[in-house]
């Protein structure tokens, strides 16, 4: 697990400054603080540098990147891991093929010299994002795993492609505009992104599952998006009916995700576990634990809220399995004292303190002297797992049960699921046009975040305001969709389909993964986004992923014999912060931050925000009469005004180039 960053000129013949590529790396040295390596090749325009954390093959020399060939035709800088690469390895090597490292990274040159790169992404499995250039084609290729789980930005400036594993990276290149873009800062508002986009103007994230492919022309750079992957339910007509044998799905979601798991276990370094008071993470935990000899290490977070704290139910799994169990309790006050630095390595805004938990977490996991855990994100897509998919199976996938019924199965959903009112679920129906032209019903993943829309305008400045009067953000979102993925789909199944294209990607494996884990140098593995184990779920049918009012059936029969009964019979419960109104510490915290970031003076000099409607939401909020579930959305809303005035600190004000090229100096990395 690493980083990677690179540029590619539109002139072949146009020199790439080496120190700029070792600065590229040196600013996400939390992401490869083992070592640095970088390569340029001057008469083709084109330069890779690559930050380490050595999981795999720990020797710093043979398992140093940018890798060449042997032939020097190609050149690959990868971040993440490859599974099953010892098979791999060993059929090639068995073919002829010589190796240069033990390093999982290397597979990725010798399947693309034997197959092609159409065939060696069949091969892939696991979390990647990689750069690959290919000398004879003069192409350069950014690659991206299946759900998006490791990220990889690029942008176009007048000199070419400039690339990398994060938003910093890219704008530590001198040519790189730092400014948000109107319909970026309007999404940082409302908490869902358009997928494939930033809140940055020209910068853009590769999208899961897909290649992008730069090649030059007499005409300048051609710039090639292609799908090799995505998520593809069955037709709704090709499921089996209510006759079904659950116990071939029981048995093989376990079957599946145990390999998953013990796929994820190999690493020359100890692996630990994530483990909250769910089913997911639980079950991770007990897999783990009973396929190897040592005792596991479990790292939990809890909260000084009983309404949202989990940790009674984690403590008897980590004694049920043996578990070397660690606690870290948070405070109030822990949370937003560390907001700030959260959102340097988020680089997006965030709704809920939990990023900030998670990256507090990832400090300790590191202080423990663990660089790998897995996580149990995921499990919630596969299987049906959050109340909005309860919601829209009710509301649109149970047709053939009285209407009465099925109102007063969303009455027990909306009664139970209260805390998460204002996020997680929506405080009343909002209907999007171009979702419901799309797919049939707006789904109710996303109304939370769209009926913030009206607020979301008035809070921009008025110059940006003006641009996106005639803006639809729910159909900028609904036209990144695969229409013939959402085509003659199950209800449920499109509505998992938009939570794993939007929420998942942009948010869990976003601000709750990748970037506050890899801000202190932790691998997190989520088995179940194994695409094995995902290809199977995706043929489940969707009345044993939600039977009755029980969420996630079928992972709940398949893990019973390992979970605790409290949990086996536990309701979905969403992992969340507790929110900034439920506490007059964390509360006084946040209108700490605002006196620095939401003053009238950094409001005007950023140009982002309506000062005075950044008055009237706090006004708002202060207000004893306001329902609750209002003063949920509320505090996203407010996190969401810090979270941009922050994002300008760090990557606007800030002489971003000038301080990665001060890191490297610190490092004493040098071209």
């Amino acid at each position: 697990m690493c980083g990677i960053a690179g540029v590619f000129n539109q002139q072949s013949n146009s020199p790439i400054d080496a120190q700029t590529l070792v600065n590229m790396a040196a600013i996400m040295h939390h992401r490869g603080p083992d070592g640095f390596g970088y390569q340029v090749l001057d008469e083709h325009g084109v330069g890779f540098s690559h930050a380490r954390l050595s999981i795999i093959d720990l020797n710093e020399q043979r398992g140093r990147q940018p890798f060449m060939s042997a032939d020097e035709q190609l050149m690959l800088a990868h971040n993440g891991e490859f599974y099953d690469f010892q098979r791999i390895r060993a059929d090639l090597t068995a073919q002829g093929t010589r190796f240069q490292s033990k390093s999982d990274s290397e597979i990725v040159i010798h399947l693309y010299q034997r197959y092609g790169l159409t065939e060696t992404l069949k091969h892939l499995r696991g979390e990647f994002a990689f750069s690959f250039y290919d000398k004879q084609e003069d192409a350069l290729y950014l690659v991206r795993d299946r759900f998006g789980i490791k990220p990889l930005y690029w942008t176009q400036t007048e000199q070419g492609v400039v690339f990398g594993s994060e938003l910093k990276v890219l704008f530590a290149h001198p040519a790189v505009k730092r400014q948000f873009s109107a319909e970026g800062l309007y999404h940082q508002l409302i908490q869902v992104m358009v997928p494939g986009s930033t809140a940055f103007e020209g910068v853009q994230q590769v999208m899961p599952g897909h290649v992008v492919k730069i090649t030059r022309t007499a005409d300048g750079l051609n710039i090639d998006t292609s799908k090799y992957w995505d998520v593809n339910f069955p037709l709704a007509n090709e499921y089996p009916g209510d006759e079904v044998d659950e116990q071939q799905y029981i048995d093989g979601v376990r079957e599946h995700l145990l390999d998953a798991v013990q796929q994820r276990m190999v690493a020359d370094v100890p692996v630990g576990c994530y483990l909250s008071g769910g089913i997911d993470s639980c079950s991770i935990l007990g897999l783990a634990a009973a396929a190897t000899q040592y005792s596991v290490k479990a790292f939990t977070i809890g909260f000084d809220s009983d309404a949202y704290d989990e940790t009674p139910i984690a403590r008897e799994m980590a004694e049920a399995t043996g578990a070397d169990h660690h606690i870290m309790a948070l405070k109030a006050n822990d949370l937003y004292d560390h907001f700030v630095q959260t959102l340097w390595h988020t680089e997006r805004t965030i709704y809920n303190t939990l990023g900030v938990a998670k990256y507090l977490m990832s400090q300790q996991v590191k202080q423990a002297g663990y660089k790998v855990v897995m996580t149990g994100e995921g499990s919630d897509e596969l299987f049906a797992g959050y109340p909005a998919f309860r919601k829209d199976m009710f509301l649109h996938g149970l047709d053939h049960l009285p209407e009465h019924e099925r109102q007063g199965e969303q009455a027990i959903l909306e009664e139970s699921n209260q805390l998460f009112k204002g996020a997680m679920l929506a405080r009343e129906e909002y209907v999007s046009e171009a979702f419901n032209e799309k797919m049939g019903f707006t789904p109710s993943c996303v109304q939370p975040w769209l009926s913030c829309s009206p607020v979301a305008l008035q809070l921009v400045s008025a110059s940006h305001r003006e641009k996106l009067q005639h803006y639809d953000a729910g159909k900028a979102i609904a036209d990144t969709l695969d229409a013939d993925m959402l085509s003659d789909r199950h209800p449920l199944d499109r509505a998992q389909y938009v939570w794993i294209k939007t929420m998942l990607e942009g948010q869990i494996l976003t601000w709750g993964g990748d970037r506050v884990d890899m801000a202190n140098s932790m691998e997190a593995r989520p088995a179940f986004l194994d695409h094995h184990l995902a290809e199977y779920a995706f043929t489940v049918p969707p009345h044993l992923r939600i039977k009755g009012n029980k969420e996630k059936y079928v992972l709940r029969e398949a893990m019973k014999g390992l979970l605790p009964e409290t949990l086996y019979k536990r309701e979905k419960f969403a992992f969340m912060a507790p929110p900034a109104h439920t506490d007059p510490e964390k509360w006084k915290a946040v209108e700490l931050l605002a006196e620095q970031f939401l003053n009238r003076e950094a409001v005007e000099a950023a140009g982002l925000l309506d000062y005075d409607e950044v008055v009237r939401t706090f006004a708002r909020h202060e207000d004893p009469d306001v329902p609750s579930e209002e003063k949920v959305q509320l505090d996203a809303v407010i996190n969401h005004l810090l979270g941009v005035q922050v994002l300008h600190h760090h990557f606007v004000e800030t002489d971003v180039p000038a301080m990665a090229a001060a890191r490297a100096q610190e490092l004493n990395w040098r071209a």
